[in-house]
C-alpha cells in the first residue's frame, strides 16, 4: 500500500490515502483500499490526529472503540495500531466527519449538532451513536435527510 505525504508542513505526518483524501471514491477500488487499511490497522498517530478534531475525551473514545482507558493509553504509549474491528470503527467516525463537515459546512456546526438533543433521534445526541456501527449508519442516514431538507 502506498503511502502519501500530506500538505501539512507542521507535522508533515505519513497518512493512509482514504485519510488524505477523505474517503470520496466510493467505487469498488475505494472500498477494498478501506477493507486494506482497516485489515492493517490504523496506527495510534493516526488515530490521534482524528481524535483532535472532536471534543471527546480519550474515555469516551474508549467507549466508542469498546476498550478501555488503560488500553486506549498503552496504545498511545506504544504507538500501537488498533485491531480491524477498532480500525473500522476510526474510519467509519472519519467518514461521518468529512460528510458532516460537507452538509453543515463547517466542522464547527457538525460539532454543534453531535453534542445536541435530536428529536429526529429520539431525543438522542447523535454523539452517544458512535460506539455502534448501526448507530454510524443511522447518522450518516440523518445527515442525507438533513442534506434534502427532510428534518423529521
Amino acid at each position: 500500500m502506498k503511502k502519501y505525504k500530506t500538505s501539512d508542513p507542521t507535522t508533515d505526518m505519513i497518512q493512509e490515502p482514504a485519510m488524505v483524501y477523505g474517503y470520496q471514491n466510493f467505487d469498488d477500488a475505494g472500498v477494498f483500499n478501506l477493507i486494506d487499511i482497516a485489515k492493517k490497522g490504523i496506527s495510534f498517530k493516526l488515530f490521534d490526529g482524528l481524535s483532535k478534531k472532536f471534543p471527546f475525551t480519550m474515555q469516551d473514545w474508549a467507549d466508542f472503540l469498546h476498550i478501555s482507558g488503560k488500553t486506549l493509553s498503552r496504545y498511545q504509549k506504544e504507538d500501537k495500531s488498533f485491531d480491524v474491528l477498532q480500525s473500522e470503527k476510526i474510519l467509519q467516525i472519519e467518514m461521518l466527519y468529512k460528510r458532516g463537515e460537507e452538509v453543515f459546512g463547517s466542522s464547527d456546526n457538525l460539532l454543534i449538532w453531535l453534542q445536541s438533543e435530536n428529536v429526529a433521534l429520539g431525543k438522542t445526541k447523535p454523539q452517544d451513536l458512535l460506539g455502534s456501527v448501526f448507530g454510524i449508519s443511522l447518522l450518516m442516514d440523518e445527515l442525507t435527510r438533513i442534506e434534502h431538507g427532510v428534518l423529521a
